[in-house]
C-alpha cells in the first residue's frame, strides 16, 4: 500500500493526496484521501512523492553500452560503418555485461518495461539473445527483445559489411526458434518476442516479406528502423524507386502489429497512413539529436491519431540517456519547432507510458494506473529542492530526473531509495565497464 502521494494515473484525473494498493502483482485500488485499513498490508508512506506508471521503453540496442562514446561527430551512416567492425567482435559475455548495465540504468531512472532490438549475430560467439534475456530476468524488468537480422551486405547494395550479415534461411530458422523458446503471450508476461529485421538499407525485400509472414503466423509483433535520416530516403529512392514508408507499405509492413523506430522524415501522406493503419512510432529524440538526424513530427502524428511512444535508442548513440530524460527531450524538441503550446508535460508522460504500451501491444496490461492492470509503478521523490514545485508532473518532465523512492514491476521491488535491489549495483556497473573495455577500449583512447 502506497499512501499520501500525488498520483498521476495517465488515464483519469490526478489525485493530489491519495493511495494505491497492490496484491498478487496487480493494482487493486487507487483513490484520494486516507488509505483504508487492510489486514496484513505493508504500508509505505509516500509523502512528498509522485506516483506514475512505470516508463515503457520501445526502442533500444542494449549491446551498444559496450561501444558508447565513439564517432561523436558522425552522421548515422558514418557512425554505423565505423561501428559494424566492432560489433562483429561481440560475444555473449559482452552482451550480458552490456545488457545488465543498460537495463539496470533504465530501472534506476524509472523504466519498468523495455524492448531491445538486437540485429548483429556474429557466428561462433555464443548465444547472444539468451544473454540479454538472462540479464533482464536478473534485473527484474519486463522485457520485449526483438530478434533482429541483416541479410543485405555491401556486395548486395546494402550498408553493412558482408561479414556481419546472415543468410536468410539461418535468420528465419533462428527467429522461429527464438519465438518458440522465449515468447510468453500471458497477460502478466515478463518476456515477449518481436520479429525485427534491421532496416531497409540492410535487409532484402525477401527477408522483409518472410519476416512479416513469420511474425503474423506466430502472433508476435513487427519492428524495424524507418525514415531515420535523409540518407536513408535517398538510398530507398535510388534502390527501390520509393520512399522508405512507400516501400514498406508495399511490402505489407504497416498495421496495428507494427511499430517503427525513429520515423523522423515522414511526408504528410505517411502520417495519414500511420494513422489509418494504426502503425506505431518509437520516438527517440536524444539519439536523433546526437546524430543530427532531425526532429520527428510527433505533434502531427498525435493529431492524426497515430500511436507514438518513446525510446532511448542504443547507448552508442544516446550514451547515458534515460526514459525520463527522453521525456524532457521530446517536449523541448517539439516546442522548439512548434512553440510552447505544441505539447504538454502530461502528453509527454503519456507517450512514455501508455503510448509505449500501445507500441508493444500491452496497453490493456501496463502503461496506466488502473485497477486490474499490472502493478508496474514508479514512485519519484519530489521533496528536498523539488518541494517548492506546485506541479510534480511538470517537474518530472521539465526538470532533471528525480530520484526513485521505489520502482515496482508486477508489485515486486526492483529499486528502493535510489538503489537497485535485484542485483548488486556496483557489480552491474563494473560488468558494463568490462564489456566496454573488451569491445571498444582500444577505440576510445
Amino acid at each position: 500500500m502506497l499512501e499520501n502521494a500525488w498520483i498521476a494515473p495517465v488515464v483519469g484525473p490526478e489525485i493530489q493526496s491519495g493511495w494505491l494498493s497492490v496484491a498478487q502483482g496487480r493494482i487493486t485500488g487507487i483513490a484520494p484521501g486516507p488509505a483504508p485499513r487492510i489486514t496484513g498490508a505493508h504500508r509505505i508512506d509516500a509523502t512528498g512523492c509522485l506516483i506514475t506508471p512505470g516508463l515503457v521503453n520501445t526502442h533500444h540496442h542494449l549491446y551498444q553500452w559496450a561501444t558508447q562514446g565513439l564517432f561523436q561527430d558522425a552522421t548515422l551512416f558514418e557512425w554505423l560503418t565505423g561501428l559494424y567492425r566492432l560489433w562483429a567482435r561481440m560475444d555473449a559475455e559482452v552482451v550480458y555485461g552490456a545488457a545488465s548495465a543498460g537495463l539496470s540504468w533504465l530501472a534506476l531512472t524509472g523504466c519498468t518495461t523495455s524492448s531491445d532490438h538486437h540485429y548483429v549475430f556474429p557466428a561462433g560467439r555464443g548465444d547472444l539473445f539468451d544473454a540479454e534475456v538472462r540479464a533482464a530476468a536478473e534485473v527484474g524488468l519486463r522485457f520485449h527483445p526483438c530478434r533482429g537480422s541483416m541479410d543485405r551486405g555491401v556486395s548486395a547494395g546494402g550498408l553493412p559489411p558482408d561479414e556481419v550479415v546472415e543468410d536468410r534461411d539461418t535468420i528465419l530458422a533462428a527467429t522461429t526458434e527464438t519465438i518458440l523458446r522465449y515468447h510468453d503471450p500471458a497477460f502478466d508476461s515478463m518476456l515477449r518476442v518481436a520479429v525485427a529485421p534491421c532496416s531497409p538499407f540492410s535487409v532484402t525485400e525477401e527477408l522483409m516479406l518472410e519476416s512479416a509472414a513469420l511474425a503474423r503466423s506466430a502472433g508476435v509483433r513487427l519492428h524495424t528502423h524507418l525514415a531515420e535520416t535523409l540518407d536513408e530516403e535517398k538510398h530507398c529512392l535510388e534502390q527501390f524507386g520509393r520512399t522508405p514508408v512507400e516501400y514498406l507499405d508495399d511490402l505489407g509492413w504497416l498495421g496495428p502489429d507494427v511499430w517503427f523506430a525513429h520515423a523522423v522524415h515522414l511526408h504528410d501522406k505517411d502520417i495519414r497512413r500511420f494513422a489509418e493503419t494504426g502503425t506505431g512510432t518509437a520516438h527517440c529524440p536524444g539519439s536523433n539529436g546526437r546524430l543530427g538526424a532531425g526532429i520527428a513530427r510527433v505533434t502531427e502524428l498525435l493529431a492524426a491519431g497515430a500511436p507514438v511512444g518513446l525510446g532511448v535508442d542504443g547507448s552508442a548513440s544516446s550514451e547515458l540517456s534515460s526514459m525520463a530524460g527522453e521525456m524532457r527531450q521530446a517536449l523541448l524538441f517539439q516546442r522548439a519547432v512548434h512553440g510552447p503550446q505544441a505539447i504538454s508535460a502530461r502528453q509527454v508522460l503519456e507517450l512514455a507510458t501508455l503510448g509505449g504500451a500501445r507500441n508493444l501491444g500491452r496497453h490493456f496490461e501496463i502503461g496506466s494506473l488502473e485497477v486490474g492492470k499490472l502493478a508496474d509503478v514508479a514512485v519519484w521523490r519530489m521533496d528536498g529542492f523539488r518541494s517548492a514545485v506546485v506541479d510534480p508532473v511538470w517537474a518530472l518532465v521539465f526538470g532533471p530526473t528525480p530520484p526513485l523512492a521505489r520502482l515496482l514491476v508486477g508489485g515486486a521491488t526492483v529499486v528502493s531509495d535510489g538503489e537497485l535491489r535485484t542485483m548488486p549495483q556496483d557489480a552491474v556497473a563494473r560488468a558494463g565497464r568490462i564489456a566496454h573495455a573488451r569491445l571498444a577500449g582500444s577505440e576510445s583512447r
